[in-house]
């Protein structure tokens, strides 16, 4: 029995120290996919998973986009340049789906442009200016029936409680559920004005005011609340990225462009409507503005994309600088009933029968084709109404579709007043 109880304690700690020993051995560092002795890893190195390479789709290049503007929708039309009616609204939007016409998000838009996503061969936008309230209670109910997503470009003053927002504007509440039900909201300015230097512009100042021209150091601080500081106000109100700028009326120069790039702006639209096509530039997109004065505009749109059954016919862009015109893109002249020209002769090819030119205010002009020297002329006989006029020329040219435009300005004397109450307190 004592040599039981002698032999006991010798037995308890051999079994100690070979527990220490592999404890030690288990908390030793282990090489880079090995494992301890004895544990079900050893057996099995970690499996490191491959990253997927992302590919890019294979995009449409020949698809073709038509960006449609409204603003107010009222029952009882009183100023034509802004304004239509529910009932023409809606059968415009039945009409594209009618023919076949896919409405896309101005976002699947610009992914086309980047050649990150594919969209139809015939696709439309749907865009609202400035930020009326009958945009939320007329519009949206109206574009949720067809299932479309839209665009609003808002002027941060004349949203409700700004210095520009009356009772007729669209409130900060709205534009956060409109945000929340997917719609896509972008900027378009503080104050709806001009914003080239040297116009004669409203400033408000303690809720006041007054018209002046500014010049300098107190212009390059009124564009950029304008341009920069609009964005600023959407984002942080709203919690959003906007990515996109509607210039008020289509003015503006090399100087907002940069300021609007510079800004972290992908995309400007104007008011010059025209399809639009894989290459054509980003700072330049032409929307169709869409007026009870001008019942011809959307048909003409729709037309020019609508009868084709395929993709849309490949355009080849040609820029003005590689022709002659005049006037010259970017002039601004003292007639508001000019003689526009552009020389075709370095197209080879042209079938003559197949030119169209088409006048921003008058829609297909009767041109004259000159084959001796290949100019394309056309003398405006009624008078243009706006600021600035965007010229379009196509042709075909061994079957495929050529297409170039350019703008020109109107001095302001010539060209005849027309009102819009946009850039006015929404009453």
């Amino acid at each position: 029995m004592m040599i039981r109880f002698a032999i006991l304690p010798l037995v308890l700690a051999l079994n100690f120290s070979m527990c220490k020993k592999q404890q030690a051995v288990t908390d030793k560092p282990q090489p880079a996919g090995s494992a301890a002795p004895g544990t079900a890893a050893a057996t099995a190195a970690p499996v490191v998973a491959a990253t997927p390479k992302i590919k890019k789709p294979v995009v449409d290049q020949t698809a073709q986009v038509l960006i449609f503007c409204y603003h107010r929708l009222v029952d009882k039309i009183r100023y034509p340049g802004t304004e239509i009616t529910p009932a023409a609204f809606e059968a415009q939007m039945k009409e594209l789906k009618d023919k076949g016409i896919t409405v896309i998000s101005m976002q699947d838009l610009l992914a086309w442009k980047r050649g990150e996503k594919n969209i139809p061969p015939r696709a439309a936008v749907v865009t609202f200016d400035d930020g009326w309230k009958s945009q939320y209670e007329v519009a949206w109910p109206i574009m949720k029936k067809y299932g479309y997503p839209f665009t609003l470009f808002i002027y941060t003053e004349g949203v409700r409680g700004g210095a520009l927002g009356g009772g007729e504007a669209i409130t900060w509440e709205q534009l956060a559920d409109l945000r929340d039900n997917g719609v896509d909201i972008q900027a378009h300015t503080a104050t709806h004005q001009d914003l080239r230097e040297g116009h004669n512009i409203t400033v408000i100042e303690g809720g006041k005011r007054s018209r002046k021209k500014l010049t300098g150091a107190d212009y390059e601080k009124w564009v950029q609340n304008e341009v920069v500081g609009c964005k600023e106000l959407l984002e942080q109100r709203l919690g959003i990225k906007v990515n996109c700028f509607a210039v008020p009326f289509g003015n503006y120069n090399d100087h907002v462009k940069e300021l609007a790039r510079n800004a972290g702006y992908e995309a400007m639209f104007t008011v010059y409507g025209q399809p639009i096509t894989f290459n054509s530039p980003l700072d330049a997109i032409g929307r169709y503005a869409i007026e009870a004065n001008k019942p011809k505009v959307f048909a003409d749109a729709v037309g020019m994309i609508g009868a084709s059954s395929g993709g849309g016919t490949a355009v080849a862009e040609v820029g003005p600088k590689d022709l002659t015109t005049q006037p010259a893109d970017g002039e601004t002249v003292r007639t508001a009933l000019p003689l526009i020209k552009a020389n075709l002769s370095s197209i080879e090819k042209i079938e003559p029968g197949s030119i169209q030119m088409r006048v921003s205010g008058l829609g297909v002009v009767p041109a004259n084709f000159d084959p001796k020297t290949g100019t394309v002329s056309y003398q405006v006989s009624q008078k243009l109404r706006d600021k600035t006029c965007t010229v379009i020329v196509s042709a075909k040219s061994e079957g495929k579709r050529v297409e170039t435009h350019w703008t020109f300005g109107i001095e302001e004397a010539a060209a005849t007043a027309r009102s819009s109450p946009a850039a006015a307190a929404k009453k």
